[in-house]
């Protein structure tokens, strides 16, 4: 752990800044689908589903069905853009572009290169954030400024799930072997993390099982800053995801510095 440390530098930002480089020279392609995301999840829960359901409990009163899964696709989006940057583009760029062989070739250390990604996933997050953030109060779904927190929280847990996907890109022989983690890990997520309904519907064992995806810690806050209930669990939920974002960042830094090696 120490010399993974020791060999980490500053010099990552420069990793940090070619993938910002190429992004700004195809940013129309970048730009237009999180903001198209919103405004169709929205659409088609706002017509089809939001029509069925009227109001959904939270916190003890009513809110409507569009203001209780606005933070849940926030919350979404975030995962989303950081965990593919680090799998399916971080493969991308290290397999076929061997855009990490030049980079390696300069006094920038593997680690450096790995940081770096997870660095971009985690801006990645924070771009889907804000933008979906725009959306959802352009609708009148987000208690404002309160929910303005949520930027530096897309930053932080976009990390979280940068370097999750970074593990199963050093592990991965293919780039097909992403649909494991894909629907295995992060569709279940989506679907069981409490972003479409409230966790307290599901059997009491579901529950349990919820509160052991990340996402669920993610929905949680994002929901109660946007809607404005902040309180002390929020600090607890992050301080979990921030923990599990230190643990797999050394993963992801070790395991990626051995595939890379061999």
């Amino acid at each position: 752990m120490t010399s993974i440390l020791k060999n980490t530098s500053w010099r990552s930002l420069r990793v940090w800044q070619r993938n910002f480089d190429v992004y700004l020279a195809t940013w129309k392609v970048n730009f237009i689908p999180p903001v198209l995301e919103p405004i169709l999840y929205l659409l088609a829960f706002g017509l089809g589903l939001g029509q069925l359901v009227k109001d959904v409990p939270y916190n003890s009163h009513q809110i409507s069905y569009l203001e209780f899964i606005a933070p849940g696709l926030i919350a979404t989006a975030i995962m989303n853009h950081g965990f593919f940057e680090t799998t399916y583009a971080s493969f991308v760029r290290m397999y076929y572009q061997k855009t990490f062989d030049a980079i390696m070739s300069t006094p920038l250390t593997i680690e450096d290169v790995v940081f770096g990604e997870i660095l971009w996933g985690a801006t990645k997050s924070l771009f889907a954030g804000t933008i979906m953030l725009v959306v959802m109060f352009f609708f009148g779904l987000l208690s404002f400024p309160l929910s303005l927190w949520i930027l530096p929280i897309s930053f932080i847990t976009g990390m979280t799930f940068a370097s999750m996907g970074m593990c199963f890109t050093a592990i991965v022989k293919n780039i097909e072997m992403f649909n494991f983690p894909v629907f295995l890990f992060i569709t279940p997520m989506f679907l069981f993390s409490g972003v479409f309904f409230p966790l307290s519907t599901l059997p009491i064992w579901a529950q349990y099982v919820a509160w052991f995806l990340p996402l669920t810690f993610l929905v949680s806050s994002v929901r109660a800053i946007g809607l404005g209930s902040f309180g002390m669990d929020i600090f607890l939920q992050l301080l979990v995801l921030i923990v599990l974002a230190f643990i797999c960042t050394l993963l992801s830094l070790s395991m990626m510095k051995k595939r890379l090696l061999k």
